[in-house]
Parts: structure tokens; sequence; C-alpha cells
């Protein structure tokens, strides 16, 4: 039996990336066709290539950042629900998008906390080495309690961005959720998320690995490593949230 289980809980899957339409490979690929995991490093080596260069563009043209959070949140929709086959396409698009936008929203940030750019990433890419060192060692292991735990807290935070994003249009919002309310209740909720979003990560490492072990189709490459990139993008996001909360106080 398979050490993983993400290919046979895609409804339990923290990631909305891995909830949709996907059984193990059931017929032997030619191993020319099946998924490796030097190809799904590589990928994500390259999308976050794009990204970087897409925050350099957003950094220095702020403007484009509700169109291209739009257009990325838009393709990730349609490499998620519609056309993960494509996701070469698509997933290089995303991160390009993203980038941009993410280069935007980290210049309004910097603008008033100076220097929470570099803390926001060296966090993130240092919260990515540390679980996936505690992922491949076995000190955190993808158990069916961390994915129903890890899919009931995103469950929970979609909600809240929900009733946030509602209340917004009258005026009002979760001020909880604002990124400079710096009181101890409002960063606690903050560290909770990015617990959720850093956890999210280990799924993700474990759903490439079993990929490579079922031998999925080659594209499933591309849509691991895009899988991965909307986990990061979530976290940096969260993680400049909780260091302007932080900084605020």
């Amino acid at each position: 039996m398979s050490k993983h289980s993400a290919l046979n809980t895609f409804g339990r899957s923290a990631n909305p990336a891995f909830t949709r339409g996907f059984e193990a490979n059931t017929q032997s690929l030619p191993l020319s066709e099946q998924m490796t995991l030097d190809g799904a490093v590589n990928k994500t080596g390259i999308l976050l290539s794009l990204c970087f260069t897409g925050a350099i563009i957003g950094w220095n043209i702020p403007s484009l950042i509700i169109p291209a959070a739009i257009t990325g949140f838009i393709l990730a929709m349609v490499t998620i629900f519609r056309s993960k086959e494509k996701a070469g396409s698509t997933a290089p698009l995303y991160a390009l998008a993203q980038g941009i936008a993410l280069g935007g929203i980290t210049l309004t940030y910097e603008n008033q906390f100076d220097g929470i750019a570099i803390q926001a990433i060296g966090l993130t890419f240092g919260i990515l080495a540390s679980l996936l060192i505690c992922y491949k060692s076995g000190l955190i292991k993808p158990t069916e309690n961390l994915k129903l735990m890890v899919g009931a807290g995103i469950g929970g935070i979609f909600i809240l961005y929900m009733v946030s994003f509602v209340m917004s249009f009258f005026g009002a919002g979760i001020s909880l959720l604002s990124p400079t309310n710096g009181s101890l209740m409002s960063i606690g909720l903050s560290i909770g998320i990015v617990c959720i979003a850093s956890l999210s990560l280990v799924l993700d490492f474990d759903f490439i690995e079993e990929g490579v072990e079922k031998g999925l189709p080659k594209y499933m490459e591309w849509y691991g490593a895009f899988s991965l990139m909307v986990t990061l993008v979530w976290l940096y996001l969260e993680i400049l949230r909780l260091l302007s909360k932080i900084r605020s106080r």
C-alpha cells in the first residue's frame, strides 16, 4: 500500500486544485509519458521565476494589481475546473499574472513598512524549506486527520473571507482581517491562518510525490507545480498581512 493518500482523498484535500476530477492512473503509461519528481521540481522553478518576473513588473507598475489579480483568478479557475491537461499553458500565465499582482501589493505594504517585503519573502521560503525537510524526514506526515484538520481550517477561513468581502460592499468589514489591526486577537487570527496555509504545503508535497508513484500523465508535473504555487501565493499574502499587523503595534 502506498504511504501516500492524497490521490485517494481528493474530496478532502486542502488545496482546491486537488479537489476535482482526478483518479490514480490505472493504465501503465510509457515512462517517457509519466510524471517525474525532477519534472515537477523543474516546472515549479519555472513558475517561481515567472512569478518573480511578474513581481518586478507589478512593483514598477502598481496600477496593474487589479487586472492582474482578476486574470490570475480566472486562469486558476480554468486550470482547476476546465483544463488540467492544458496546465502547461495556463500555469505559466497564472504565475506571471499573480506575480504582477503580488509585486504591486508588496509595494503598497513596503511604502507603509520599510523592509517588510524582504521579511515576507524570507519567511515564505523559510517555511517552504522547513516543511519540505520535515515532510521528507517524516516529522510531519500527511495523515487523514491532518487532511481533515487543514480542510476544515481552510473552509472556515474561506467563509471568513467571503463574509468580509460581502460586508465591504456596505462600507464595513471584519476588522480582525485588517492589515492595520495590531490587536493580539487579530495577530492571533493571522498566525492561525499562516499555520493552515503552511500545513497545506505538506499536502502539496504529498500529492506530487504520490503522483510520481502512481505514474500520472506528464502534464501533471505542471498541474502539481501550479497547485504548489497557489498555496505559496496564499501563504505569502498572509505573511504580509501578519507582519503588517505586528509592525502596526
